[in-house]
């Protein structure tokens, strides 16, 4: 075993053992609350530029399964307890560690996780460097920044996936850096969805004929996506849209709201979510490190908010013919149950058709 170190930027140092690729590796560090689960966030691009730390204690024990990918590892490095070289599963094509090999991700396991965790709660996310040799200049740790996320993560052309079954609408997903389920939920209820890149004008947009438009999720600061906003608002109004996570976040800029940096955002499977209309909490998955600001806004109605802290987890616009939510309804693995927002989205472009 090869000894590595974990140094945050407040000069903490965690050392532990490499696996994984054998490189130097910094960005920003967050944790992660999912017991299992790994495999689709390793490939989640909303880790786009982050160094991720699993709370639960070992990763792994299930090996690496390709079919349940959620898109391409965008990740900087990977922070485990402890992870498994021999996995059992009767679906399992390669280990964790030959994973983040193929991909030049460095990991490091053997440290204390919960210790770490605490530190970021207590202080708030931070960055930091996975690496075998203690940096010389540990400001350099500090000065990293996640730019451009969205435009380095969506991809470079459109592509249409067929509905499953009966074809009942047509669907645009602007990929901001959308996972797959995504599109598998849209298939599932009838959809055929087309999927563009989120820098497509609105006029593109437009000229598919969509029944709806799916914003989907993304890495990265909500604000620094100012040609992507404006887009939006040249399309709010015309078709139902359906916003997630970043989407949701997109969808409140563009209405003139503001978006707020979290001490240390959500992520996992188990945030609690209520309903305000109905006093309904569910539980739900969620991976973002900003929030809406909720008194930013001016229109839309708060539906939704987090049990734990309060802040806005989604908003209905019905004049616009819209709604988003800040968690994932699509969550694989799971839990599934928010997925009727899916049979809501139909409903609107159903109701929307019957009109025309």
């Amino acid at each position: 075993m090869k000894k590595a170190y974990l140094v945050l930027e407040d000069g903490s140092v965690f050392p532990g053992y490499s696996f994984g690729a054998e490189t130097a590796c910094t960005g920003e560090l967050v944790f992660t609350t999912g017991m299992g689960g790994y495999i689709e966030t390793l490939t989640d691009p909303s880790y786009y530029g982050q160094i991720v730390l699993q709370t639960f204690p070992l990763m792994g024990n299930y090996g690496i399964i390709e079919e349940d990918f959620e898109g391409e590892c965008w990740l900087n490095g990977y922070v485990v307890r402890e992870w498994c070289d021999t996995p059992s599963n009767f679906r399992c094509q390669y280990t964790l560690d030959t994973f983040l090999k193929k991909r030049g991700i460095p990991g490091i396991f053997g440290v204390d996780t919960r210790e770490i965790t605490k530190r970021i709660r207590e202080q708030g996310v931070m960055n930091a460097r996975i690496c075998t040799e203690l940096p010389d200049n540990p400001a350099e740790i500090a000065a990293y920044q996640i730019c451009q996320a969205v435009s380095a993560v969506m991809p470079a052309q459109s592509q249409v996936f067929p509905a499953w079954g009966e074809k009942k609408f047509q669907v645009v997903l602007l990929d901001y850096g959308a996972k797959r389920n995504i599109i598998r939920c849209l298939q599932k209820r009838g959809c055929q969805v087309i999927v563009v890149p989120g820098s497509w004008k609105a006029e593109q947009i437009l000229a598919c004929q969509p029944d709806g438009i799916m914003l989907s999720n993304g890495p990265g600061d909500p604000a620094e996506n100012t040609a992507e906003i404006a887009e939006l608002q040249k399309i709010l109004g015309k078709v139902p849209v359906f916003g997630i996570c970043l989407g949701h976040q997109l969808l409140a800029l563009a209405n003139g709201g503001k978006t707020k940096k979290l001490k240390y955002g959500h992520r996992g499977v188990n945030q609690p979510v209520t309903d305000v209309c109905s006093g309904r909490t569910y539980i739900t998955t969620q991976n973002h490190g900003y929030a809406v600001v909720s008194d930013s806004m001016k229109t839309g109605t708060i539906r939704f908010v987090n049990a734990n802290d309060g802040t806005c987890e989604g908003i209905d616009y019905p004049e616009q013919k819209a709604f988003s939510v800040q968690f994932h309804p699509e969550a694989c693995a799971g839990p599934l149950d928010t997925q009727f927002l899916f049979d809501r989205f139909s409903t609107l472009m159903e109701g929307e058709k019957s009109c025309r």
